[in-house]
């Protein structure tokens, strides 16, 4: 957002709550600063109506009415009582979290949520540190129907997309009521009613190619009461698979405790002074793997396959360069 434009979403904001009755678009144009360099009067109106949209993003309560009943255009204003956030008392340690839970996200549109996020709760006068530095910092990536689909969630909307079944290249158009969007073992997935199968089905969201179009209108897709969505994915999701590869490890001892637990220990190593041990491990979602290996740092290398181990390296040089930027 520009320097102009926030500015002037500021002023409008000091406007609207300044005043307890309606204010017409033509009012506010006159006393609101910016908007009086609009060139023409549909340059304004083009200019307030994406101002109102980006201030209802925001969670801004924005109402329109008429001061009287014989007022022939509605005003705007915004309600103090409703704008006003309660008092909010985050503990140091639940602010760290909330600030690394802002880091998480690794799809645009959900970074810009939880930045805003953040934006609300500095106002609120909470000291919220979101340059903290970490030894790893973890990464949720959101796969490109996600935005799409948690959209026609929150508008109870039906959804219509081509999936591809595991273990064919087939794309097949699908017809969905989306009742809400899980991550159940490191995948996403949309859960609903299969409008073609009659019937609640799951399907991962990596596996959804193409654009997810809206179906009908908005509202007419409700979640059924009682509906446990992630039991739904665990119990009709996919069995686990049999491991598609193999990876060779070395692990510090006493570390990472939960990369021996999932593989074999096959013996010792040394590895720049350190022993430790070399541990045989399935990978039954490769892809995936080279996050949580990244995620124990120096206490876990990867000797085996090379395609693994040239991964989790850029992944680690990555985190290192975003430290030295912070600094």
């Amino acid at each position: 957002m520009s320097t102009a434009r926030a500015e002037r979403l500021v002023n409008l904001v000091l406007a609207l709550l300044s005043t307890r009755q309606y204010l017409t678009a033509e009012r506010i144009r006159a006393i609101v600063p910016g908007y009086g360099d609009a060139a023409s009067d549909e340059a304004y109106f083009r200019m307030f109506e994406r101002d109102k949209t980006e201030l209802r993003e925001l969670g801004i309560p924005l109402e329109t009415g008429r001061n009287s009943a014989f007022d022939a255009i509605e005003g705007y204003r915004i309600a103090r009582r409703d704008y006003e956030l309660g008092e909010i008392d985050l503990a140091p340690d639940e602010a760290a979290a909330v600030a690394l839970a802002s880091r998480l996200w690794d799809s645009p549109e959900l970074t810009g949520q939880a930045q805003g996020a953040l934006v609300k709760l500095r106002a609120a006068g909470l000291e919220v540190d979101d340059q903290a530095p970490t030894v790893v910092e973890p990464r949720v990536r959101a796969e490109p129907a996600f935005g799409p689909l948690l959209a026609a969630v929150q508008n109870g909307q039906a959804v219509r997309f081509e999936y591809r079944r595991s273990g064919s290249p087939e794309r097949i158009m699908r017809t969905l009521e989306p009742w809400g969007v899980v991550s159940w073992r490191a995948r996403w997935y949309v859960v609903g009613h299969d409008r073609d199968r009659g019937a609640t089905r799951c399907f991962r969201l990596s596996r959804v190619t193409g654009q997810v179009r809206p179906v009908g209108k908005p509202g007419a897709v409700q979640r059924p009461e009682g509906v446990n969505l992630l039991k739904l994915v665990s119990v009709t999701g996919e069995s686990e698979p049999a491991p598609v590869t193999t990876a060779r490890l070395w692990v510090a001892d006493g570390r990472a405790a939960g990369v021996r637990r999932r593989g074999t220990v096959l013996g010792r190593s040394t590895i720049d002074g350190e022993e430790g041990d070399l541990v045989e491990i399935g990978l039954y979602f490769p892809e995936s793997a080279a996050d949580w290996i990244t995620a124990q740092g120096p206490d876990v290398v990867v000797l085996e396959p090379d395609v693994l181990a040239k991964t989790v390296q850029d992944r680690l040089e990555a985190v290192v360069a975003r430290q030295g930027s912070s600094r």
